[in-house]
């Protein structure tokens, strides 16, 4: 898990009858080579090949920093 984040993906659906708005999230487990992405920040990702059972996905660059002190 040292090279690996866990992306978390919401939208919101509104229900077809009921016009209800629910959030649906999506996990997608990444590959991060260089460890720079942390809590909070917001990532873009590439799709790549299988890396291991879940990761399809790698972290091209960190668009934005979290606003929190590390």
């Amino acid at each position: 898990m040292n090279q690996m984040v866990v992306v978390q993906h919401e939208t919101l659906r509104r229900h077809p009858r009921y016009q209800k708005l629910t959030r649906h999230r999506t996990k997608f487990y990444a590959h991060d080579e260089r460890s720079s992405a942390h809590v909070g920040d917001t990532v873009l990702l590439e799709e790549t090949r299988p890396l291991s059972k879940l990761k399809r996905w790698r972290v091209i660059e960190v668009v934005k920093q979290a606003e929190s002190e590390r």
